[in-house]
């Protein structure tokens, strides 16, 4: 074989992506994003506890905020994108996807907000690959929706320092009810500045009283924002969130007729 031959057809091996883990498939409601590869790949009986905070570590101990601890059958699959594009852009387009479908988002951080990505890559997620600068990761934690309640998505995307990006994906369909959980302050404050605007359709009656409490405590972490409410109950949660101690010149009433509460941010 001549030479030129053979170099041309080494050049077009080396440009075929390599092939994808036996088995490996992407999870059910989740889109792939562009040509993006499945480079890990794992099914298991497993029990996982997930962070609800940013992650330090203390005296050799692992230290976060909250957590949600379940086990049950563990689907957690690894890409690597395009070289093009970073973790942030595939990341965002996933949260989106789910958020769309009616998952609920229990915890969201971005760059060092996160904490360290060492511990995320080693201590949660056991995969020292997915380690890399502390300011190119990105973690979310959602319950998916109905009739799949009991089941968790994690999502976490990195920029190595070698600028090759990831997003790691897990599954955790729960063998026992999950029960009520609850999204932190914080997170319901970034989606509310993020898009203007959070969405409540499971607050369709009178006010909770422990969701007043969270949701005034959200308020509270920004003494600036305005919001307006909407729905059926709207007057009734703004009573009660005056009455857990938001100014009242912060609430605004909605007249919208929408399912839920709406909070909508006023500029």
């Amino acid at each position: 074989m001549r030479l030129p031959v053979l170099l041309g057809l080494l050049l077009c091996s080396a440009a075929l992506p390599a092939a994808e883990p036996p088995g490996s498939h992407d999870l059910e409601g989740l889109p792939r994003f562009p040509r993006a590869e499945i480079v890990e790949f794992r099914q298991a009986s497993q029990e996982r506890v997930y962070p609800l905070g940013s992650l330090l570590e203390i005296g050799g101990r692992l230290r976060y905020e909250g957590e949600v601890a379940a086990e049950g059958a563990l689907t957690a699959l690894t890409y690597r994108l395009p070289e093009e594009h970073g973790s942030t852009e595939a990341f965002e387009l996933a949260r989106a996807s789910l958020l769309e479908q009616g998952a609920e988002l229990l915890f969201w951080c971005r760059g060092r907000d996160c904490g360290s990505s060492s511990l995320w890559a080693n201590a949660v997620f056991g995969d020292a690959g997915l380690y890399g600068p502390d300011s190119q990761q990105d973690y979310a934690l959602l319950r998916l929706p109905a009739p799949r309640r009991d089941s968790l998505l994690a999502l976490y995307g990195i920029t190595r320092g070698n600028r090759r990006a990831y997003l790691h994906v897990e599954q955790l369909d729960a063998g026992a009810p999950l029960g009520e959980l609850l999204p932190t302050p914080g997170t319901l404050l970034a989606q509310l500045r993020g898009s203007g605007r959070l969405l409540l359709p499971e607050l369709d009656g009178e006010p909770d009283p422990t969701w007043a409490g969270l949701l005034a405590r959200s308020l509270k972490l920004d003494s600036t924002l305005r919001v307006s409410l909407a729905g059926a109950h709207a007057e009734a949660w703004r009573a009660a969130l005056v009455a857990e101690g938001v100014r009242a010149a912060r609430l605004e009433l909605d007249g919208d007729e929408i399912a839920g509460l709406r909070l909508t941010l006023l500029r």
